[in-house]
């Protein structure tokens, strides 16, 4: 039972820094930088799973999600201001430069 639940500091895996600064809604090969904090509105897919992130990356990430919408908690302004984004953006808006 003295066994340690998790590795030592010096084998877990690290991000870098600007991975780390990132909301969880930024795909991976998006550069744009998050707007507003990482936990900023909630999107969820037509099968219901839930993805928290900025503004930004929620906007950019919706075109691209069939069905998904703003989750209803989110403040309206908030939610307004997330479908306006991305309204003007084709879905996967960063694998053509925009």
């Amino acid at each position: 039972m003295n066994q340690p639940t998790s590795a030592p500091p010096t084998t877990r895996p690290t991000l870098p820094a600007a991975a780390r600064r990132r909301c969880p809604a930024a795909a991976a090969a998006d550069p744009t930088p998050c707007d507003g904090p990482p936990d900023a509105a909630t999107l969820i897919d037509r099968h219901g799973r839930e993805t928290a992130g900025c503004v930004q990356h929620c906007a950019r990430r919706l075109p691209g999600l069939d069905g998904a919408r703003v989750h209803p908690f989110v403040p309206a302004a908030r939610a307004l201001d997330i479908y306006f984004r991305a309204s003007e953006l084709p879905p996967f808006a960063w694998e053509i430069g925009r």
